[in-house]
């Protein structure tokens, strides 16, 4: 059978439909490269916001009509949480909620035989991919799932339910396998990634040191953490990785302000994050942090938005990523009083959206002149070529800023981790130029 696989929303999301991906194509399925070749087609949903949901419905509809005889699952957070409605969507064979999302190789194969699809009329020459493996330059590999925490804006821990951690060996035994196929960067996701191991009794750094004792990937990156999970301690993890683990933080603050952290049930103060990045940046070297932030909570003050803008200056992130407060049904803080008015949410979210551009400029420019490590992904077709005929090529920097750099016809440069001087920006990208052969 040939399967499309479609993920919206988070990297945890992308990593799930990933590695369903290796499972299928494991026991004899195809991957299709569009949903019009697929006999069937899983969607993971979001619903991280209700803008999330409408777009979740709005892309399940038009795959449906780009392939009218096809067959459905959709799956997710958003299938989990308004199952019924998802259920009535155009070609939907099942809805698989959450909880059962580890038993969709297994549902496929019994909609494959209840179906008894047949594919042997299908052209040998359509275009069949795996969607991790298209540039083969980067993993996201899920290790966890579930919150315990209930910030009163977030739906996903309604979603996602309880945590669960994935065994430290059998976390190896993918990431080993990842490299085995060329990936060169591994990116851990999860729910609560600070959370991993509450379950079994371990932590975040004994998976970390697990990875770096076992497996040879030459990069290794974590994907958001929840700064009230981290002891500065955990940083001594980038000294001992020998340049393995990447020098970047995504460390979600949400807001500059006690009291709105507060009416948030954040489990941390701004002078704690601070103190938390100050640590951080002590202990590696050409750290960036970025981070995100709610724009218009309910309840924020002027002075609360002013003090959320002065702290972002203050810890110089590389990157705001900006959500003007959605009011989510099923959380707490939809029912919250001091609801910010619509217009006054895109108004703060536009500041911040000035200040990212600045910040985001700082940060760039403090890194001119320097030899960082660069993952190179692909030749930029649609960029111009110079006169010379060089090829130019991007990538991506161990501290998780996007680069460029010109190489000659004929030099092969993807996959390939390169020391790279960093000798100008150009926008939001720093073009550099090798430093080895």
């Amino acid at each position: 059978m040939r399967v499309y696989l479609q993920s919206l929303g988070c990297r945890l999301n992308y990593a799930e439909m990933t590695a369903l991906g290796r499972q299928l194509t494991g026991v004899g399925h195809e991957l299709a490269a569009s949903v019009a070749e697929a006999d069937l087609c899983v969607l993971n949903s979001c619903a991280v916001t209700g803008e999330a949901a409408r777009q979740s419905r709005q892309l399940a509809r038009q795959l449906a009509r780009a392939n009218p005889a096809g067959r459905f699952i959709i799956t997710g957070c958003y299938a989990t949480l308004e199952g019924e409605a998802v259920a009535q969507l155009p070609n939907v064979a099942l809805v698989v909620g959450n909880t059962r999302k580890d038993e969709l190789l297994a549902l496929v194969q019994e909609l494959d035989a209840d179906c008894k699809l047949q594919t042997a009329n299908r052209s040998p020459q359509s275009a069949i991919c795996n969607p991790q493996s298209v540039s083969r330059t980067r993993a996201f590999v899920k290790v966890q799932d579930g919150c315990r925490h209930r910030c009163t804006f977030c739906i996903v821990t309604v979603a996602r339910g309880a945590e669960r951690s994935r065994p430290v060996a059998e976390v190896v035994a993918e990431v080993n396998a990842l490299h085995a196929e060329g990936c060169q960067e591994v990116v851990l996701t999860a729910v609560h990634l600070g959370g991993y191991g509450a379950d079994l009794g371990s932590e975040l750094t004994d998976l970390v040191a697990g990875l770096l004792a076992e497996t040879r990937i030459p990069r290794l990156r974590l994907s958001s953490l929840e700064p009230f999970d981290l002891a500065p301690e955990f940083f001594d993890l980038w000294p001992q990785s020998a340049g393995r683990l990447m020098p970047h933080l995504h460390l979600p603050a949400q807001s500059g302000s006690d009291a709105v952290l507060r009416r948030m049930a954040r489990r941390n103060r701004v002078a704690d994050f601070e103190a938390l990045v100050s640590a951080a940046r002590a202990a590696i070297p050409g750290l960036t942090v970025t981070t995100d932030l709610i724009a218009g909570f309910p309840g924020e003050t002027a002075d609360d938005f002013e003090q959320t803008v002065a702290f972002a200056r203050r810890v110089g992130f590389a990157h705001l990523h900006i959500f003007p407060f959605s009011a989510r049904a099923g959380t707490a803080a939809a029912r919250f009083s001091g609801q910010t008015a619509a217009a006054e949410r895109k108004r703060r979210a536009r500041i911040l959206g000035d200040l990212d551009l600045e910040l985001g400029r700082a940060a760039r420019e403090s890194f001119v002149g320097q030899e960082r490590s660069v993952l190179w992904e692909n030749a930029e077709e649609s960029y111009p070529v110079p006169s010379n005929g060089t090829v130019t090529w991007t990538g991506l920097t161990d501290n998780y800023l996007r680069a460029r750099t010109s190489a000659a016809a004929g030099v092969d440069l993807h996959n390939r981790i390169t020391r790279t001087r960093l000798l100008r920006l150009d926008g939001d990208v720093l073009w550099g130029s090798i430093a080895e052969d």
